[in-house]
């Protein structure tokens, strides 16, 4: 059975700095090894910087042989949150059903989920999804994308079986 490679990003300048601690990351860590089929590599965290996180993210489907690159927030309506932009930059072809279902998700436990900006596309083989910075938000995100994910990573990679329905 073969195992997804994901690679993760944590767009924080605070945390960056060293100032706050990532809580995001490890908890996305987490939630993949509940999952059999993904194996959580790395996590970087960077500043707010669109040309910085577009450069990570280009690296990591470019030259790791990511399946999947999950980036941990930035998505907001802050002058600093340009994740998506950084996505949008890097990306060949947008997945917007993703981001779409996950706001759906959001909307049932707060009206704020619409001022999410997440974007998800394909860049190669490599799927990149957007998810929020709040720990909380992550587990019940992923919790609900992961067998989507997966089966959507077996039909971009050619790959049948073992697909989550």
């Amino acid at each position: 059975m073969h195992k997804y490679k994901v690679f993760v990003i944590t767009a924080s300048d605070s945390s960056a700095e060293g100032t706050r601690a990532d809580l995001s990351g490890p908890a996305i860590r987490e939630m993949l090894s509940a999952h059999e089929r993904f194996s959580a590599e790395s996590i970087s965290v960077l500043p707010d910087d669109r040309a910085a996180l577009a450069r990570e993210m280009r690296r990591l489907a470019d030259e790791t042989g990511a399946d999947l690159i999950l980036t941990t927030g930035g998505t907001g309506f802050s002058k600093r949150d340009v994740t998506p932009e950084a996505t949008l930059d890097v990306i060949e072809r947008r997945v917007p059903g993703i981001p779409e279902a996950m706001r759906k998700l959001s909307l049932d436990i707060t009206p704020r989920a619409m001022l999410s900006r997440a974007e998800a596309g394909i860049r190669g083989d490599t799927l990149i999804v957007n998810l929020p910075g709040s720990p909380k938000a992550v587990r019940e995100i992923l919790d609900f994308i992961l067998s989507s994910v997966e089966h959507g990573l077996d039909i971009l990679q050619g790959r049948d079986g073992n697909c989550a329905r």
